[in-house]
């Protein structure tokens, strides 16, 4: 099956480990030098006052099936960690 840009741009892709919708693709990255595709890029879902969050990027290995409607990919979000923070207020008469 052949695919256009214009074409994976109308699909959704779901994340095959939860079922959570993830977006549509809004972009692909190429590697230059191989001329091979490296990721889908799905814009991150707008939060409050109209803020957005973080793109996600799905790697080409993690994309299991694309279909008529719909990519599905094996995608783990970045763990987010956070450095030691100072507890101050209620969190230090429970320490």
């Amino acid at each position: 099956m052949n695919c256009c840009f214009s074409d994976l741009r109308n699909k959704e892709v779901i994340n095959k480990q939860d079922g959570g919708r993830l977006g549509c693709v809004c972009d692909i990255e190429f590697d230059t030098i191989t001329g091979q595709m490296v990721a889908l890029v799905i814009f991150g879902r707008s939060k409050l006052f109209g803020a957005a969050s973080e793109d996600i990027r799905v790697l080409w290995h993690d994309i299991e099936v694309i279909g008529d409607d719909t990519i599905l990919v094996s995608y783990t979000p970045p763990q987010i960690y956070s450095r030691n923070k100072k507890k101050g207020g209620v969190e230090a008469f429970f320490k």
